[in-house]
């Protein structure tokens, strides 16, 4: 760490001239390092021992106002390295109760969406394929893979299969999948989608520019015509540090 840092916090004037909260001026203090370029994106943090030596307080205060930082989306904190501040990638909270694709997700948010395509084409489906799409023996799917990014960030690595029949042309798909099945009337009006935390492999890590092991989250969806049929299976991976997920809940009855 620097020697620039360490004078940013050893410096009693801040902590005496600030109010509110041990633990709040602190976080304010932390806040501005980052804002004057004392703390670039992606720089460590120092150590919560550090910190407490550095500035006189207790490692409990400290601890309290890291995780303000994290829960405000500013720092980041990676098991067993410690803390970093963020690298600018946005963090967006998505409704589990609306059927909506990523590009829409992202101009509702006012982000810009755009992929890089890892797999587009007709390809013999996997077991998994066959039976989520309930396929015929001898039947092929369209598959659509790409990294997902907003912003120029990459925020989740999405694989989806169709039957041939819904999306013939996978090519033809350029943007946004919903908007080209929409204009086939091929649309799904609903889904059924399974969430799982995961820590992201070697793999996926490097195509997300995150580090092998941090935490994600395993998203497979199923959806569905308006006739019941299975119109899209797809399985994604996306940043832990960048989706929140939100449902609204009522109580039964209600």
């Amino acid at each position: 760490m620097s020697d620039t840092i360490e004078t940013f916090l050893k410096s009693a004037d801040w902590l005496q001239e600030a109010t509110g909260p041990l633990y709040v001026r602190l976080r304010k203090r932390l806040e501005q390092s980052i804002e004057a370029g004392v703390l670039a994106e992606s720089a460590p943090l120092p150590g919560e021992r550090e910190m407490a030596h550095l500035t006189g307080l207790s490692r409990v205060t400290v601890r309290r106002a890291l995780q303000d930082l994290v829960e405000r989306g500013i720092i980041v904190q990676r098991q067993g390295s410690g803390s970093f501040v963020a690298d600018g990638t946005p963090r967006v909270e998505q409704s589990l109760s609306l059927l909506t694709s990523f590009t829409e997700d992202m101009t509702r948010r006012g982000l810009d969406s755009t992929s890089e395509w890892l797999d587009r084409g007709i390809h013999t489906p996997s077991p998994e394929e066959v039976m989520a799409l309930a396929l015929s023996s001898g039947e092929e799917v369209a598959r659509l893979s790409r990294l997902r990014m907003a912003n120029d960030r990459p925020m989740a690595i999405e694989h989806a299969a169709l039957p041939v029949d819904i999306l013939p042309h996978p090519e033809g798909v350029t943007s946004s999948l919903y908007e080209v099945l929409e204009r086939d009337g091929n649309r799904p009006v609903r889904a059924m989608q399974r969430i799982s935390a995961i820590n992201l492999e070697a793999n996926d890590a490097a195509v997300l520019g995150v580090e092998p092991g941090v935490a994600g989250l395993r998203i497979v969806r199923t959806s569905f015509l308006s006739n019941r049929r299975v119109v899209e299976f797809t399985r994604s991976v996306y940043r832990g540090d960048a989706y929140d997920f939100v449902a609204e809940l009522r109580l039964a009855n209600s």
